[in-house]
């Protein structure tokens, strides 16, 4: 990745404390009011209410089928609601063409012109808009150095890779610079280091030219990464709608923190509820927990304890006297991810297995974790969210 400007440092304050959801007095640029859409006796989306700010970089994230697609593609006109209404800066956008909205879309797949070249294809939407030449020049150039295709900008669609045809259809979607721009799934053909080099430079992009994004992913890293806020759906409804650290560490469901990342879910029993506390009888052999969080379940319903494999500790030895939520079992595989190490140890007296990540700090053990060792897994009371849902 290139370096970053002086401008471009400037961001990183900023983006830091951006949070305009946060102030009541904050007006939201794009409103989904109660809006529903039905497909004959099928509803895609169910009754979806939300607000996105200006500037903002939003992602709506769920499995195939979730209907985040078709949510876009209402805001981009391609499709009409069967209730509710959507409105853009105050505009109700019922009955406006697509070609009409200040919003441009990005397709997964691509709709290049195969007769142009890439820097044409770029180019068109600003010849369209009666974009002076000079300025059309030089945003084919920004354009074609963030989706690093510059030696390729003479070339036709059909001399380039899949991952480079989707760059150039993500380059000229933000040549047009429209208030809302619209991106189905925009690096899924891009190799993993570029996709990573990519959201960076895309997030750098979005600050700077002050535009607002609306993303949907199926991919949970890819949210999190370039994300202000997440919409997580599921069968047409919203979820959740939280930042990225909010999503990731304060789940309000156990589908979201199944779905976002790795997670380890204990079903229990309430034994007991306080301020800051809460008490849990686990239904596995040995799971009897202690969580330094509030639940608003009473004593004697059923929850569940969600632990990132990240929070939890493992050693051969016993852990220390002070330890809380200790359990006991046998490591049943390992996997060496470079930064990380993955153990997964099958807890004794029960067919439950616990994964638990490991950052690789140094690069030897004296004795290190191995296959069927027995081992002592155990994680703090902060460490897990009691979820009744």
């Amino acid at each position: 990745m290139a370096p970053k400007t002086g401008s471009q440092k400037a961001l990183g304050p900023i983006r830091r404390s951006f949070a305009p959801w946060l102030d009541p007095s904050s007006v939201p640029l794009i409103r989904f009011e109660n809006v529903v859409k039905k497909f004959g006796a099928f509803t895609a989306v169910d009754d979806v209410s939300l607000d996105i700010h200006t500037r903002e970089f939003f992602s709506l994230l769920g499995p195939s089928g979730c209907g985040k697609t078709t949510l876009m593609r209402m805001l981009a006109g391609f499709e009409q609601p069967t209730a509710g209404r959507i409105t853009l800066g105050g505009e109700d956008l019922a009955g406006i063409p697509p070609y009409k909205r200040p919003v441009n879309m990005m397709f997964q797949s691509y709709a290049l012109f195969p007769h142009m070249t890439v820097a044409q294809n770029i180019a068109f939407g600003p010849k369209q808009d009666g974009t002076p030449k000079a300025e059309i020049a030089s945003r084919v150039e920004e354009m074609l150095e963030l989706v690093k295709l510059t030696p390729f900008a003479s070339r036709k669609p059909h001399q380039l890779s899949g991952g480079q045809r989707q760059r150039v259809a993500l380059a000229r979607s933000l040549a047009k610079r429209p208030k809302v721009l619209l991106l189905d799934e925009p690096l899924g053909a891009l190799d993993k280091k570029l996709r990573e080099e990519t959201q960076f430079e895309l997030m750098d992009l979005q600050m700077e030219l002050g535009l607002t994004f609306l993303i949907v992913t199926h991919d949970q890293e890819e949210a999190m990464t370039v994300s202000d806020r997440i919409a997580v759906m599921n069968h047409g409804k919203l979820v959740q709608v939280a930042t990225p650290g909010d999503i990731y560490e304060q789940p309000n469901s156990a589908y979201v923190a199944d779905f976002i990342g790795n997670i380890n879910i204990f079903d229990g029993v309430v034994e007991s509820a306080a301020v800051g506390e809460t008490r849990i009888k686990g239904e596995d052999p040995g799971g009897d927990f202690l969580a330094a969080s509030e639940t608003s379940a009473a004593a004697g319903a059923k929850v569940k304890l969600a632990v990132r494999p990240e929070k939890m500790r493992i050693s051969i030895e016993p852990p220390p006297e002070d330890a809380k939520n200790v359990l006991k079992g046998e490591v049943w595989d390992l996997a060496y991810m470079g930064d990380w190490t993955v153990v997964l140890v099958k807890i004794d007296g029960s067919e439950k297995v616990v994964r638990v990540s490991r950052a690789n700090m140094t690069r030897t053990e004296a004795k290190p974790i191995a296959w069927d060792d027995r081992v002592h897994v155990w994680f703090a009371p902060d460490a897990g969210v009691v979820l009744t849902s």
